[in-house]
């Protein structure tokens, strides 16, 4: 007799802590990595890279046997790559779902923190990301053009995309419509939602516009004062201005007063306009998913208590279909948890 195996693969458990720029969310992800045995998978698309650290307020660690430590806590996909090389979404998502496996393994709890959106969703949705290996042909001509001229570019070639990604954003920009050149399809479309890796809580930090501006301007004015000035100029001595890395807010801003196009009173007046603007962008973005549970700034108190509920409930499980042979007792796959359904 045929029998029908419905079995249960539970998911794993994840964090994710995200917000805007400037909300705290360093600080709060490293709070709760030390209280709950943790190790955190940065989701920003800036920190990844090496010798980026003022500009993008990539927060001070140091090498342990090759690994990013900040304040005790291991940090993965944080300071790993050189700025003249390409990552891209699916490169995030293989390392951080490689990461995250790893955390696992050693019975530890992955806490990701960022406000990369992309990022994050790549995670808690699974997007298969279109597999279009990167051109150089195709992004030198690209790279030719000004933000307007690729924004009307992918507008024109690609609307699905325009409407979805920051056309403020040339890297996404570039990205999108590389996809669609080298593979004749709209980059948003390629994406599609498998099912779920992780059992995910998602913590938003909600923080009052206006003193979130304030804390933008702050930052701005230590980055200035810690040295954005120079390690701009060193980056671009080295790498020069056409990299996409280079296109980040804070060494854009900089590099128009090292270039001679303005003051800097005026570049650190842009840098500080340009980051209270893609603060809302991000929270804009964010706020599109209502299964984010927002915070009051840094309420850690309440922060820890939605982790613990969290960890102390039942894991959802996932259903995977398989047939068992009664006579046999073989089976098309081995369940963790299975309930027998008898088949007609």
């Amino acid at each position: 007799m045929i029998w029908k195996i419905v079995m249960k693969k539970q998911l794993s458990k994840i964090i994710i802590i995200l917000g805007p720029t400037a909300s705290g969310k360093t600080d709060l992800g490293l709070m709760l990595a030390k209280k709950f045995d943790a190790e955190i998978i940065s989701a920003d698309s800036r920190q990844v890279y090496k010798k980026m650290n003022i500009g993008t307020a990539k927060p001070a660690g140091e090498r342990k046997k090759g690994k990013y430590v900040v304040d005790g806590i291991q940090h993965h996909l944080m300071d790993v790559i050189d700025p003249d090389k390409d990552f891209s979404l699916a490169d995030y998502k293989a390392v951080a779902t490689k990461s995250i496996k790893d955390i696992l393994s050693r019975n530890k709890l992955p806490i990701v923190v960022g406000g990369t959106g992309l990022y994050i969703q790549t995670l808690v949705e699974n997007l298969d990301i279109p597999k279009v290996a990167p051109s150089n042909e195709i992004r030198k001509n690209l790279e030719k053009k000004s933000l307007a001229e690729l924004a009307e570019m992918i507008k024109e070639l690609d609307p699905v995309s325009a409407e979805k990604i920051d056309l403020k954003n040339p890297r996404r920009i570039l990205r999108a419509l590389e996809v669609f050149i080298a593979s004749g399809e709209s980059f948003f479309k390629q994406r599609t939602k498998s099912k779920p890796l992780y059992q995910v809580l998602q913590i938003g930090i909600d923080v009052p516009r206006e003193e979130l501006y304030k804390r933008i301007n702050n930052r701005v004015d230590r980055q200035i004062e810690e040295g954005l000035v120079e390690e701009t100029k060193k980056l671009a001595d080295k790498y020069g201005w056409n990299l996409s890395s280079m296109s980040g807010i804070g060494y854009k801003q900089i590099g128009f007063y090292l270039r001679g196009e303005m003051t800097l009173n005026k570049a650190v007046e842009i840098l500080k306009r340009d980051s209270r603007h893609y603060a809302k962008r991000q929270m804009t973005w964010f706020k599109r998913d209502k299964k984010i549970i927002w915070i009051k700034n840094i309420d850690l108190a309440l922060a820890e208590k939605k982790v613990r509920e969290f960890l102390s409930s039942p894991s959802f499980q996932e259903g995977v279909g398989g047939v068992a042979d009664v006579k046999t007792g073989n089976t098309s796959a081995s369940p963790s948890r299975s309930l027998l359904v008898r088949g007609r």
